[in-house]
């Protein structure tokens, strides 16, 4: 029994220190907004590339948590080790060291790898978000030609990045951060060139992005038409931030995300009324207001 009590010392450790970290944020946090709430009575819209920012964040924390389980684990192990050494008749066999060598290494290989792997993701993921950042900060330029820029839209189990309304129409535009290679052969590693089927990048080919920008300007067709009760023409728009891009198929735009100015602009007569932008713009913002702020915690009701 003694010697089981002394084996269970550095885990009982370890569990008050993680309690005592644990409940000094927790009290912290609730000091910090006692007799306060957020003067902000109604959610926020969703910025450029909302969701790519939260699932960042997220994967943030998981390196975190892989990375403390890769260190916090062995050294946990050897702080085990030496109160058995010192304190209990209790030892380990050799084939138990070799035992718990041999997890160990596989434990913290396993640790390492997920948190290498998220690393990768991470950094694609975050290249996404600033290029739907950049992307969205041109677009907003926009809203001095009288439209209405949207960012992140909830759909149906996917997002739309960003939906331009003005008088040109209504435009559903999907960002693709796309990193350049690095060869040495300037503007050559800067071109794509845009042919209606596919996107020919230099060194790979893709033709997914223009899939996904179509499907996504029919979906939002089709909510449009329900929400505001008449058909609502959208066009799919495809931005490549930072590239240079050679359209050899004038069917879809297809940008680099600079000057969109052409976008609020129509090519012949007026696309849409100001009556009926407004009417466009009032259901998407509705989809669009659900940040909630966070600072006091949960939103509460209050009428002012």
């Amino acid at each position: 029994m003694r010697n089981l009590l002394i084996q269970s010392i550095p885990i009982l450790f370890m569990f008050v220190f993680l309690g005592m970290a644990l409940g000094v944020v927790v009290i912290s946090k609730r000091m910090l907004q006692k007799g306060r709430r957020t003067p902000l009575t109604r959610d926020m819209l969703r910025n450029p590339g909302e969701s790519l920012r939260e699932q960042v964040e997220d994967m943030g924390a998981d390196i975190i948590g892989y990375l403390l389980a890769f260190i916090t684990f062995p050294v946990f192990f050897g702080f085990q080790l030496l109160f058995m050494n010192q304190f209990s008749s209790l030892k380990f066999s050799p084939g138990a060291l070799i035992f718990y060598a041999l997890f160990l290494i596989g434990f913290s290989s396993y640790t390492i790898i997920k948190a290498v792997q998220l690393m990768r993701k991470r950094q694609s993921y975050r290249l996404g978000l600033e290029c739907e950042m950049a992307t969205g900060q041109e677009l907003n330029q926009l809203m001095l030609n009288g439209c209405r820029v949207y960012h992140d839209f909830p759909a149906e189990e996917f997002n739309i990045d960003h939906i331009v309304i003005g008088p040109a129409g209504v435009y559903a535009v999907e960002t693709k951060g796309r990193a350049k290679p690095v060869r040495g052969r300037g503007e050559e590693d800067a071109h794509v060139v845009y042919d209606g089927k596919s996107l020919r990048f230099p060194g790979w080919t893709e033709t997914e992005p223009i899939a996904q920008a179509r499907r996504q300007a029919q979906w939002l067709a089709n909510w449009l038409k329900s929400a505001v009760g008449q058909p609502v023409p959208v066009q799919p728009a495809l931005a490549l931030p930072g590239w240079f891009i050679e359209r050899k198929a004038p069917d879809m735009v297809v940008f680099n995300s600079k000057n969109p100015q052409f976008l609020a602009k129509p090519w012949g007569n007026r696309v849409l009324t100001d009556e009926m932008i407004q009417r466009i713009a009032h259901q998407v913002e509705q989809r669009c207001r659900d940040v909630e702020p966070i600072s006091y915690g949960k939103k509460r009701k209050n009428k002012v």
